[in-house]
Order: C-alpha cells, then sequence, then structure tokens
C-alpha cells in the first residue's frame, strides 16, 4: 500500500473559555482504559474518530482492531489516524482488513527514508490520544495501543492516565478531531464553523479542551500550565514522563515553592529510555533548593502526563514537559475544574508516592560547588532559549495519507 499525501490544515479554534456541565471518570493504565474504549467503539451507531501516536499489532492492537472492524461493519463511519513514526511497522493484511471494511485509515506525515537503519522523521509528530464516539463520548490521556501499556507485560510496562469524558465539551473535542481525519470536501468538514451542538450537561466540571501545534496554538498547554502554577496556593503535584520544561515553567515551580506551595515532582525512576532520567536530574539541584519536592517512580517506567493544583484544577493528556511536546509535537490534553476529579485524582497520585516512589534528596555542598553552579548558568542559559532554538529544528509541511482499497484488494489511491 503506497498511500498518498495530503497537506494539513490548521485546525479550527478551541475552546478558550470554562465549558460547564462535564463529567470526567480517570482511567488508569491499560487494564481500565482499554475495555473502556473497546466497548465504546463497539457500541458506537454513528461515527468513531480515533487519533493515536502509536498502535502497534500486538495483542491490544490486534484488541482494537477487531472493534474498529466490528464498528465499520455494522455501517459506523470510522476515522483512524496514527502517526507515521510512532507506528511504522503494522503488516500490510492489518492495514487492508480495516480499509477493506470501510475503515477510513490515514498516516500522518509517514516518511520513508532511512540513514544507517534509523528513522529520519522524528520531529514534529503527531502525539495526541483521543477517541471521540458518535460526538457523545471521548477519550484523551497518555496512553497508546501497545501491550506494554498493560501489567502482564512485565517489568517495563508503563504507568499512565487517561479520561472518559461526557458533556458538553465533547461537541469541541469532536470538531477538533474531525478537521484532522475528515477530507476538505466531506460535508462534516465544511460544517466546521457552525456552532456547536448543545450537548447535555452531565456533571459539575468546567473543561478546556487545548492543544499545541506549529501554526496557532505552539505554546497553550505550556502556558496553561504557567497560569495554574501562579495561582497556586496550597499544592501542586505534577506526574510527568519526560521531564526538560522551559525556564519560565521551571521559574514558575519555584517561586510557588518559595511562597509556601507544596510543589511535588512524580518523574522516571525507571525509565523507558536512560536520556529521560538523565536530562530531568540535571534540573533537580535547581529545583530542590527552591523547595520543590521530587519522587521517583521505581516500580515501572512512568508513562503519564498528569496535574493537579490546589483543590480544582487538574489536567490529563498526551503533552510531557519536554522540548519535543512543548515546541515541536502536536499535543492535545484537557483542563479540569472539578473538586471531585481533583481529589480522585490527588489520591492515585498520593498512592503511587507512598507504595512505589523514592523521594530524591538535595545534595550538600562540597568540594565540587563551583562545578555544580556552573552547570547550573550553563542549563540556566540552555532551558532559557530551548523554545527559539527548537524553531530553528528541521520545519516541514507535515501531510495526512489516506489509504484506501483497490479493486478486490487494499492498495493506494489519492484523496
Amino acid at each position: 500500500m503506497k498511500p498518498a499525501p495530503t497537506a494539513t490544515r490548521p485546525a479550527p479554534r478551541r475552546a478558550s473559555r470554562w465549558v460547564p456541565g462535564n463529567h470526567f471518570e480517570l482511567l488508569e493504565n491499560g487494564e481500565e482504559f482499554f475495555p473502556a474504549v473497546f466497548e465504546a467503539i463497539r457500541s458506537a451507531r454513528h461515527e468513531v474518530l480515533l487519533e493515536t501516536f502509536i498502535l502497534f499489532d500486538d495483542k491490544i492492537g490486534r484488541a482494537l482492531h477487531a472493534a474498529l472492524l466490528q464498528a465499520a461493519q455494522q455501517g459506523v463511519q470510522v476515522h483512524v489516524l496514527v502517526d507515521g513514526f510512532g507506528s511504522p511497522d503494522l503488516p500490510p493484511e492489518f492495514i487492508a482488513a480495516l480499509v477493506q471494511a470501510g475503515v477510513h485509515y490515514r498516516v500522518f506525515d509517514p516518511g520513508g527514508r532511512r540513514l544507517f537503519g534509523q528513522r529520519l522523521n522524528v520531529l514534529r509528530r503527531m502525539h495526541r490520544k483521543i477517541v471521540v464516539v458518535d460526538g457523545q463520548l471521548a477519550f484523551i490521556g497518555g496512553i497508546n495501543y501497545s501491550a506494554d501499556h498493560v501489567a502482564d507485560f512485565g517489568p517495563q510496562a508503563k504507568q499512565d492516565w487517561a479520561v472518559r469524558v461526557r458533556g458538553p465539551i465533547v461537541a469541541h473535542i469532536q470538531r477538533f478531531a474531525r478537521c484532522a481525519v475528515l477530507p476538505r470536501g466531506d460535508e462534516r468538514r465544511r460544517k466546521l464553523r457552525a456552532p456547536l451542538p448543545e450537548l447535555a450537561h452531565a456533571g459539575m466540571a468546567d473543561a478546556i479542551f487545548v492543544t499545541r501545534d506549529n501554526d496557532l496554538h505552539t505554546t497553550d498547554i505550556e502556558r496553561h500550565y504557567r497560569i495554574a502554577l501562579r495561582i497556586a496556593r496550597q499544592r501542586v503535584v505534577i506526574a510527568n514522563a519526560y521531564f526538560f520544561p522551559g525556564w519560565r515553567l521551571v521559574r514558575a515551580m519555584r517561586r510557588a515553592a518559595r511562597r509556601g506551595v507544596q510543589v511535588t515532582l512524580i518523574l522516571q525512576g525507571e525509565p523507558d529510555m536512560p536520556i529521560v532520567k538523565t536530562a530531568a536530574s540535571l534540573l533537580y539541584d535547581h529545583l530542590l533548593r527552591a523547595g520543590v519536592r521530587i519522587f521517583e517512580y521505581c516500580e515501572r517506567p512512568l508513562h503519564g502526563k498528569v496535574a493537579l493544583v490546589d483543590g480544582e484544577w487538574a489536567t490529563v493528556g498526551s503533552s510531557n514537559l519536554d522540548p519535543l511536546s512543548l515546541s515541536l509535537n502536536l499535543e492535545a490534553n484537557v483542563i479540569i475544574r472539578d473538586a471531585g476529579f481533583n481529589a480522585r485524582l490527588h489520591a492515585r497520585l498520593a498512592r503511587l508516592m507512598r507504595e512505589a516512589c523514592t523521594q530524591v534528596q538535595a545534595q550538600p555542598k562540597g568540594a565540587f560547588e563551583g562545578l555544580r553552579l556552573l552547570r547550573g548558568y550553563l542549563l540556566y542559559h540552555l532551558m532559557r532559549w530551548f523554545p527559539t532554538w527548537a524553531g530553528w529544528l528541521p520545519r516541514h509541511q507535515p501531510h495526512i495519507s489516506l489509504v484506501q482499497p483497490e479493486a478486490g484488494h487494499a492498495g493506494s489511491t489519492t484523496r
């Protein structure tokens, strides 16, 4: 199959104000997430929109495959968008079965060139994880469709979270996802500028759907983090897998801690990539001396991207706090204002710190204090300017390729 390229277009504006009347259910790890998503897809009546960075041909990928096939065979319009870097090696028959059943299967910026066996299309990836079913139910978080998100995978199984969403904010997520996956001539895409439907209130949570792109919304997710840190009065808990934020975000954490807010970070202690822990540890001294608490999760690799502030604010999504997520990749988070959800997330994170984390202690001053200060100075300037130098990295116009069946078998065509 040789999917044909189609240039991407900017997405419509997202909700910039709080949308009331939503209900959020926290889903921890694949054991809670996958059954909920697969059942929602199997129960769909009209439309399934799914975006993911990773889809593998393993027991989880095949379970998703079966649910998508069932929905398509029942006449549901099914649209799937996967990232070309994150999901590069799916067997042709895996994709062909979906396409022949009527699934609209698209690949974000496939790329194919390799240098010494290494793929070159690593930058500016589609890192979002979104599902919208019938415009009534949505899922968003950090969990990919792979077996390493369930505990029986072993010591390398990932710790992560997502949310199941009902209420008016789902219409905002649906509009965004439709713009991402539907072709330009589709009637539903032409109606994207129409007023959003009035969905019934499903709960008491206010919410904002916020994304990051390389066009109009380059810093939206980071900006919401900084705002929340500025208004924090009691506690901040951030659990994030890949942690090397820019200076403005680190400065906001330090300032919050210095004014008496208990700022707590949960980071990787058993990383899936060693460089992740090395990069984060470069910031430890700087943060600890400002009063920030740091815990390393040591049970298995941490893959989560969640945070909470005080007793109401929380966020769950796909965005890490590192240069890739904050300056290059396409990401999506929900910002939630709800005391009940905040309390449930805090209870999960507190249990994690209590049962599976080691607290990092500040190192006393010693003979190499001068080297420590020099490292801090160099790190300060690296972090201060990384949004600028990230913009110098190779920039291209990504495209989305649609795979369609040829006569009798899955082949290639244009959109």
